[in-house]
Order: C-alpha cells, then structure tokens, then sequence
C-alpha cells in the first residue's frame, strides 16, 4: 500500500449557525487541506497518482471557497461551516473525481488554525 498526500491553503470567512460565542459572527481562517490518497500498486514508472492531477482536482475545489464566506457556499448551504463538515465535504468532492479501481481518498484534513483542525475518513 502506497500514500501520497497534497497541501493546500486558501483564504475564507465563515460562521457558526447554532453556536453559542464568538464564531456565531462572521470571522476568516487561513485554512489548510492535507489530503492523503492511497494505491495498492504503482504505474508502469512507479507512480502511485501524478501529483498534478491531485493538485488540479483539489485546486479546482478550493478556488470555489477562496476569499468567499464558506456559510453561503452552496456546498454548506444545509449544513454548518465546521471543520469537520468542510473535511468531509472536500473528502467527497475530491474522491468523487479521484477514486478509481486502484486509487482512493483516504482522509482529508482541515487546519483552521495553527494546532487547531479535523480529519474526515472513512473506517
């Protein structure tokens, strides 16, 4: 088994619906994703997934929420902008355009802060 991973950054505001303190208001991150995907086997040349792909699919996501509020992004628009919801959200979407026969999203972290972030997987 072979994991490759990708780090991303993007700027973005957002809110907490329900929540009881100060991320109830809109406020900004300087958020990370760390998306780690998982091959049985290598390419012909010894390659588990070109990281350019990777980098293109997760770009393409991220683009969407860069310098947006995230709580009315419609990926959110039924949920809340939590660590863990964007996670898995971004798990979802990148999986959907990666997953094949040999390769599969393993688990996509999110930083919003230095010290502070969640990880969605499946088990």
């Amino acid at each position: 088994m072979f994991e490759v991973d990708i780090c991303r950054s993007f700027s973005a505001a957002h809110f907490l619906r329900g929540y009881k303190g100060d991320c109830s208001t809109l406020h900004g991150h300087n958020w990370t994703v760390q998306a780690y995907l998982r091959a049985e086997k290598l390419d012909e040349i010894g390659i588990a997934c070109d990281f350019k792909k990777i980098k293109r699919e997760l770009d393409t996501i991220i683009e969407e929420y860069d310098h947006t509020n995230l709580s009315e992004h419609p990926d959110f628009v039924n949920s809340n902008t939590t660590s863990e919801i964007i996670a898995k959200t971004i798990f979802e979407r990148l999986a959907e355009k990666l997953n094949d026969d040999n390769l599969k999203v393993h688990r996509v972290r999110i930083g919003e802060s230095p010290g502070s972030g969640a990880t969605y997987f499946l088990n």
